[in-house]
């Protein structure tokens, strides 16, 4: 459990704080395209060989709409400009997209800065290391919908050839694997509550079964990353398994030439291992 002072707790109330400040009232009226996107910036890591990863997603005030914002003064970083961020952008609320790495003598004061620029207005997030802000696997998992971390879990490894070329109107086909150490353990099915059985001690063979969880185990996914055109995924995911390697085949098509990033990420439903694969994609 948080308590009112635990990092976790403190994590969420300054990430609140920043997300309220991408949104507005307008937000509450849901609009299914025109909207523009907002950076966010989630807090930051420490790395291994001591330098330290800013942290960004972003909120595409669409339901519907996926937005195209091309490198360039429209999708920039300060410093570097290119650090491999999204053009791409999802409907609503996506966490923890890309890292941007500074060096382990960094000034703590100094910020990273993504500026956005879509649908004639420009929204800019500043990173920086913010003690009340600092990242870890629970962070990560309680925010992403994983709830608490179990403990021992580890990201999934993945794997997957990292460049292909593609002329057009030819598809592609990628195939990505995962393993994972098998956390977090499949929790059992959702049982009535116990009065409910009690009052209906014979259910009716047409009485609808109780409500399950969402499927638990090692799943991958692709998303459009970078790249011009509309790409279209046969299929864009495979089903949670647990307790086994999974391995994943999909055939993907391309609207228009160019060079792609697409984003194969292995998921346990708690923490996530992303993988980018470039595709040119010819004439």
């Amino acid at each position: 459990m948080m308590t009112p002072h635990s990092p976790h707790t403190k994590y969420a109330l300054a990430l609140a704080l920043i997300f309220a400040a991408v949104t507005s009232s307008a937000a509450q009226i849901r609009y299914a395209s025109g909207q523009n996107v907002g950076p966010v910036f989630e807090g930051w890591e420490r790395n291994p060989d001591g330098t330290f990863s800013m942290v960004f997603g972003y909120l595409n005030r669409n339901y519907e709409e996926e937005v195209d914002i091309p490198i360039g003064p429209n999708n920039t970083v300060d410093p570097g400009e290119d650090r491999g961020q999204p053009t791409h952008f999802y409907p609503r609320r996506q966490r923890f997209v890309f890292k941007v790495v500074v060096p382990q003598d960094w000034d703590k004061t100094r910020r990273v800065t993504w500026t956005l620029t879509s649908r004639g207005r420009t929204d800019v997030v500043k990173g920086w290391l913010n003690p009340e802000l600092e990242l870890d696997a629970g962070v990560i998992s309680e925010n992403s919908g994983g709830s608490v971390l179990e403990e021992g879990n580890q990201p999934p490894a993945i794997n997957a050839n990292p460049k292909y070329t593609v002329t057009l109107p030819d598809a592609v086909t990628l195939t990505v694997s995962a393993t994972d150490d098998g956390l977090p353990k499949p929790r059992p099915p959702r049982q009535p509550p116990a009065s409910a059985a009690a009052a209906t001690p014979t259910p009716s063979p047409a009485a609808p079964s109780p409500p399950q969880r969402r499927p638990q185990g090692l799943g991958i996914r692709w998303i459009h990353y970078r790249g011009p055109g509309k790409v279209t995924f046969e299929p864009d995911n495979v089903e949670p398994v647990h307790g086994k390697p999974v391995e994943m085949t999909t055939k993907v098509s391309f609207s228009a030439p160019g060079t792609y990033v697409l984003r194969a990420t292995a998921s346990d439903g708690q923490l996530q291992t992303p993988f980018d694969v470039t595709v040119t994609v010819m004439n």
